[in-house]
């Protein structure tokens, strides 16, 4: 199995497609480029996003299952991608870079170390995995868009040095009273115990990963939602989308012309060991070939998009240009944005932390471990 997958990455990297030369313009992740004047921009971009790919050859998953998780981890892979974005934006800087081969900064190699493909890192496919059961998924089957999501919710909470809140929206609406300060914002930090925050005095605004599941179509995405899903794409707090084909995920960064852009987890590569000083070898974690590109018409309805707003102006400003996108004629709002809960909803954010912890955080054999930033 493992010859034959990497034959088959092997003439899959092959395969990439060069940036098209075109006067269209390229937006990726809330940036402009111009693809005639700035194809190295463009790829240095690309190529500083986080990629996170299959791995094989890794602890055992719950200690004795799964030491690959090559062809059923795609989503979860995804899942790491749109988050370990955020945590650029909250740590690094949108406009940060990655240079090859030159020795990272204190707050990269922290980010990087919490999704190696151990079971004591923050999101590992460990955690992603075992925190998936209490979703109703069994280790080694394939998530969906809304899954995913809401484990990574559950993973934050215990993110000691991020200190971000991940909001997931569900039925299509973003409810502001629940993510402004007293809200979403208060609850990842009112947990206490097993390496969870604790709430400080100061701001109670925390740095916000906005997760919205959608469904934009029955079985292929509805035409009317194309303007608005590519509008998204141009704001600043863009992560993008996750989503892409039935049982086939991709990590969607951007657009030009009629092509989404993405990051495509479908490559196996072999699990890295940090060195003694917490270095690692980061050069399989940075996609270093054109991107992928696919027609906008052939994404899978089921998606789930991403947002970042660190300041609570950001998230202010946020709201101002979803009110603005919802006026577009000739597009459909791909999803709500209201003041307050409507009646039919229900919230079900708030939780026990004994059951919590019970459930997905020690499992008999197992010990969860949060990763700190170096001083």
């Amino acid at each position: 199995m493992d010859a034959a997958t990497l034959t088959y990455d092997t003439l899959r990297f092959g395969e990439f497609e060069d940036f098209p030369e075109t006067s269209d313009p390229v937006w990726i992740l809330g940036k402009e480029f111009n693809a005639l004047t700035e194809r190295d921009d463009i790829l240095s971009d690309v190529t500083s996003r986080l990629w996170f790919t299959y791995r094989k050859n890794f602890q055992p998953i719950g200690g004795t299952g799964p030491t690959s998780d090559t062809g059923w981890g795609c989503m979860l892979r995804c899942g790491q991608m749109i988050l370990g974005q955020a945590l650029v934006c909250r740590h690094l800087g949108r406009d940060w870079r990655w240079d090859k081969g030159q020795r990272q900064r204190d707050a990269y190699v922290s980010l990087l170390n919490a999704f190696i493909d151990k079971k004591d890192s923050c999101y590992s496919i460990h955690q992603i995995a075992q925190m998936g059961v209490g979703e109703g998924k069994s280790i080694g089957q394939w998530y969906g868009p809304n899954t995913v999501a809401q484990v990574l919710k559950k993973l934050a909470m215990f993110d000691r040095w991020s200190r971000q809140v991940v909001h997931v929206a569900m039925d299509n609406t973003v409810v502001i009273e629940d993510i402004n300060p007293g809200g979403a914002s208060a609850l990842n930090g009112c947990m206490e115990g097993a390496g969870a925050m604790v709430e400080e005095e100061g701001p109670l605004w925390r740095p916000l990963v906005l997760l919205i599941p959608l469904r934009l179509g029955l079985t292929d995405i509805n035409e009317a939602y194309i303007e608005t899903l590519k509008q998204c794409f141009m704001l600043p707090q863009s992560l993008g989308v996750i989503g892409g084909k039935p049982n086939s995920a991709h990590y969607f960064i951007g657009y030009v012309g009629e092509e989404l852009i993405y990051l495509d987890p479908h490559t196996t590569q072999p699990s890295v060991e940090p060195s003694d000083d917490g270095q690692v070898h980061d050069d399989t974690y940075h996609c270093q070939h054109p991107p992928c590109r696919m027609h906008i018409c052939e994404l899978d309805p089921s998606i789930a998009a991403g947002f970042f707003c660190k300041t609570e102006d950001e998230f202010d400003d946020w709201c101002m240009r979803i009110r603005r996108l919802s006026c577009n004629r000739g597009s459909l709002p791909m999803f709500e944005l209201v003041e307050s809960q409507p009646s039919h909803m229900v919230s079900v954010d708030v939780q026990s932390i004994d059951s919590l912890r019970q459930n997905f955080i020690n499992p008999p054999g197992e010990k969860f471990g949060c990763f700190s930033s170096k001083k």
